[in-house]
């Protein structure tokens, strides 16, 4: 079993460095820009994902060390803001319902100067093309974490035909393979989903490079700190209130 684990090791930490590299050369730019302009213009990181992919915009909007200004849009929006059912949301058929997307964009603060980030491995779900196309429609600018070998090899889901990064200003690579798992057992069952691993690392990329953005302005980035040690709470209410009414947080 050691082996697997030093193997699963190994694909992290090649891919963890790949990206570390393109970022050290610039390819995280772009998105780096738009995010920095929209802080900059008074608007929001909107994040967005759907089943395990929003485990990204966990790590975009609401935790320790993070950008204050940030939204995490959810499926159960629907169910907890809005008008569905709670049984809405048994199973995967929301995700890939582009149905869905109009009453949970007017569910959502979202603002005029707003940027949107977008998670998918798959990068073809119903819910995640239409979230972009909408994003789109009103005028936003959409960045996808999705994986190009995944995406390239299977159909669109949505009546569009497109994929996520058919519609993204800007596209990043999360470099997990096609499936997600990187290790193969015996029988030829596979395991070690790398997706998660791999867009956790570019939602910290971005965010620290967008704070150190800001502080080369003489400025101090809106930044949360944790709320399990002494005064934490109050710090973050304190920045959270000049975005009242624009962010939201919920369990």
């Amino acid at each position: 079993m050691t082996r697997l684990f030093d193997d699963f090791l190994h694909e992290a930490q090649t891919r963890i460095a790949a990206l570390t590299a393109e970022a050290d050369a610039g390819a995280l730019d772009p998105a780096i820009d738009l995010l920095v302009e929209a802080l900059a213009a008074g608007g929001v990181l909107q994040a967005f994902g759907t089943g395990h992919s929003e485990a990204f915009a966990m790590e975009i909007a609401g935790r320790a060390g993070g950008l204050i200004p940030t939204n995490r849009i959810a499926l159960r929006d629907v169910v907890l803001r809005g008008s569905r059912d709670a049984d809405l949301l048994t199973g995967s058929g929301l995700e890939r319902d582009p149905s869905i997307v109009d009453e949970l964009f007017e569910l959502s603060p979202v603002g005029e100067n707003d940027v949107f980030l977008i998670a998918s491995n798959s990068g073809v779900n119903g819910s995640i093309v239409g979230m972009a196309l909408k994003a789109k429609e009103t005028g936003h600018k959409v960045i996808a974490v999705t994986s190009l070998q995944h995406t390239d090899a299977v159909e669109p889901k949505h009546p569009s035909g497109l994929r996520l990064r058919d519609i993204a200003d800007v596209v990043i690579d999360n470099k997990a393979p096609y499936g997600d798992a990187t290790l193969e057992l015996a029988g030829g069952v596979k395991v070690g989903a790398i997706s998660s691993i791999t867009a956790a690392f570019i939602a910290q990329l971005l965010t620290i490079a967008v704070a150190e953005r800001i502080a080369e302005t003489g400025q101090t980035p809106p930044v949360y700190i944790s709320a399990n040690i002494p005064g934490g709470d109050e710090h973050n209410r304190a920045l959270e209130d000049l975005y009242r009414d624009r962010i939201s947080r919920t369990a």
